[in-house]
């Protein structure tokens, strides 16, 4: 069977690898929901193979790019931030309702419906920590709540003073604005108590970098930004990794592999200026091949 014949095709287009990956989430998600409940008796998502197929590779928006997109509104397919632009956006959206949860993700990096599923319970303001423990997916409109992502999506996040910071004031406001706060209940929720849709959190965040007028990327990019700056601040490996709920470091490597490029360019000039400072070299650059 052929390469095409063995593939899935929509509006005469084939669909690519990545959506196919990402249906076949939803789908065992919902099964092995349905499968805890007593409904099925086993998950055959789980055995579900898809063909291979090329991942776009994704780029920095550099300052060349950020023009020839404003000029020509052509962009790349996939292209990220850099520090600078989400030091931008977080600027730009910090009187919005849901800061906290824009800067949650920008510098922890959980997924969207990791964020729609987050509840008190999961959140340790003493401790300062919160823990990834489920997540809200979509299927056919109906919300279901199933475990993270991957083998490595259960996991606990450290949080820095200044997040603390924010849960606590989002506590206060909650408990101001409802009377009471469920710790069974949903971290983020709209003015009414309702509940956050995945859906609605990607809207929501398509506006707000359209209003701030910064290049456009997606939602889950900013986990691009939680994987920049734990590197520009000397995180290893494993611990992003970790972080980010990946069940291998390469899947890490392999995703944010520009972002790190970008960070290792940065501490190789570092490296060079400082070995520099210690050699006293006598030629310039120009004579230093001269016989």
């Amino acid at each position: 069977m052929d390469k095409i014949s063995r593939s899935f095709v929509r509006g005469g287009r084939l669909i690519s690898s990545g959506s196919l990956n990402g249906i076949r989430a939803v789908l065992r998600t919902a099964l092995a929901e349905a499968r805890r409940q007593g409904v099925i008796h086993s998950n055959p998502a789980r055995a579900l193979r898809l063909p291979p197929g090329a991942q776009p590779r994704a780029v920095v928006w550099d300052e060349e790019r950020e023009k020839a997109w404003q000029n020509t509104g052509v962009r790349p397919r996939v292209a990220v931030w850099d520090l600078h632009h989400v030091g931008r956006f977080l600027a730009s959206v910090q009187n919005d309702a849901f800061f906290a949860l824009w800067w949650l993700v920008a510098l922890r990096g959980p997924r969207r419906g990791e964020i729609a599923g987050l509840r008190w319970e999961d959140v340790d303001l003493a401790g300062g920590e919160i823990t990834i423990r489920e997540q809200v997916v979509l299927v056919r409109g109906v919300e279901i709540v199933g475990p993270p992502k991957s083998a490595g999506g259960v996991r606990t996040l450290m949080l820095d003073r200044f997040s603390v910071e924010l849960f606590s004031a989002l506590w206060r406001e909650q408990k101001r604005r409802f009377g009471w706060v469920d710790p069974n209940g949903r971290v983020f929720v709209h003015a009414d108590g309702r509940s956050l849709r995945p859906d609605w959190v990607t809207r929501r965040f398509t506006k707000l970098v359209k209003d701030s007028g910064l290049p456009p990327v997606r939602f889950h990019d900013l986990r691009h930004g939680a994987a920049g700056v734990g590197s520009a601040a000397g995180m290893d490996l494993k611990q992003l990794q970790e972080d980010l709920g990946h069940s291998n470091p390469w899947t890490t490597i392999r995703t944010y592999a520009c972002v790190f490029k970008q960070v290792a360019t940065a501490a190789v000039q570092k490296a060079a200026d400082l070995l520099l400072s210690h050699v006293n070299l006598k030629v310039t650059l120009a004579g230093a091949y001269q016989a």
